[in-house]
C-alpha cells in the first residue's frame, strides 16, 4: 500500500481528492510472479528400446512372410524305425513332397497319416529347421498267429490288430484258437488276455507255447462280467491251465517247479493250491 500526500494528485479521480476528504490511499497492486521455465519432460529409456525392439520384429515378420516359402522348404526327409514297412510306404503315407513350406508341415496330421499305415503302432514327426523333417515309427509286434478260414495266417499284435499275413505260421509264433477273424480281433478281450499272459512267461517257457486258447467264465461281479481263463498248450503234449490274467510270477514259478517232475498237466489258476498230474 502507497500513502499519498492529502488531496491527493490533481486529476487522479481518487476518493478524497480535490474537495474531498483531506486523506486517502491508493491501491498498489503488485505484478503477477514471473512463470517458472517449462523444464522438457524426459521420456524413460525402455521407451525407446521398446519401440526399436517392435520395429524390428516387424521387419522380421515381413521378412519371413516375403521369404518363408521360398527358402524354409522341406528339401529332405527321414524315416526311422521301419522293418515291416518300406520308407516309401511311409513317406507315400506323409505326404509331405519335397518344397513343401516347413512353415506350412502340420505335424500333428503328418502323424495321423503315418499312423494309419496298420503296421504302425505309433510315430513322431518332427520338424528339423531350416530344410529337414524327420518321422521316428514305432511298429506294432506280431504275438499270435491266427489260422485263416480260407488258408494263411493273419499275425496279430497284442491288441488284435493284424500285422502281416503268411501262407504259413511263423516259427515260434503262438497259434490263438479262436472263432474270430479279420477286423473282429480288434479290441477282443481274449487277445489281449492271451497276449498278457505270453509277456508273463519266462522266455525260454514261452518259446515252447504252441497253442492257446481263452474260456469268458463268469465271475459273479454282476449280470454280464465275465473272466478270461487262458489254457496253454505246450510242446510235448503238456498243457497248462493259466485261468485269469493274474498273479502272473506266482503261476509261472509254479510251472517251472512242476514241469521238472514230468507233469503233463497242470492247473494253476489258483496258485498255492496248484494241480499237477
Amino acid at each position: 500500500m502507497t500513502e499519498v500526500p492529502p488531496g491527493g494528485a490533481p486529476g487522479s479521480g481518487l476518493p478524497g481528492s480535490g474537495a474531498a476528504s483531506g486523506s486517502a490511499y491508493a491501491e498498489y497492486i503488485a505484478p503477477p510472479p514471473a512463470a517458472s521455465p517449462v523444464r522438457p519432460q524426459r521420456r524413460p529409456p525402455w521407451r525407446a528400446a521398446f519401440f526399436a525392439l517392435a520395429g524390428v520384429a516387424i521387419i522380421a515378420g515381413v521378412a519371413w512372410a516375403l521369404l518363408g516359402d521360398r527358402v524354409f522348404v522341406v528339401r529332405s526327409i527321414t524315416v526311422t524305425g521301419t522293418h515291416l514297412v518300406s520308407t516309401a510306404q511311409v513317406l507315400a503315407s506323409a505326404d509331405v513332397p519335397l518344397g513343401t513350406s516347413l512353415m506350412r508341415v502340420n505335424p500333428g496330421a503328418v502323424t495321423q497319416r503315418v499312423e494309419a499305415i496298420p503296421q504302425v503302432a505309433s510315430a513322431t514327426v518332427s520338424e528339423d529347421w531350416p530344410d529337414h523333417l524327420t518321422i521316428a515309427v514305432t511298429e506294432r509286434v506280431p504275438v499270435l498267429a491266427v489260422r485263416m478260414a480260407g488258408g494263411g495266417y493273419d499275425l496279430v499284435d497284442h491288441s488284435g490288430v493284424i500285422v502281416l499275413y503268411e501262407r504259413a505260421k511263423p516259427r515260434g509264433l503262438p497259434l490263438f484258437m479262436t472263432a474270430l477273424t479279420g477286423s473282429a480281433l480288434r479290441g477282443d478281450p481274449g487277445v489281449a488276455a492271451a497276449a498278457g499272459v505270453l509277456t508273463e512267461l519266462t522266455p525260454a517257457l514261452a518259446r515252447t507255447v504252441t497253442t492257446l486258447s481263452v474260456e469268458q467264465l463268469p465271475n459273479g461281479a454282476g449280470p454280464g462280467a465275465a473272466a478270461e481263463q487262458v489254457t496253454l498248450s505246450l510242446g510235448g503234449g503238456r498243457t497248462v491251465v493259466w485261468g485269469d490274467p493274474g498273479n502272473g510270477a506266482a503261476k509261472d514259478r509254479e510251472i517251472q517247479i512242476l514241469l521238472r517232475d514230468g507233469y503233463k498237466y497242470l492247473d494253476v489258476s489258483a496258485p498255492g493250491t496248484a494241480v499237477a498230474r
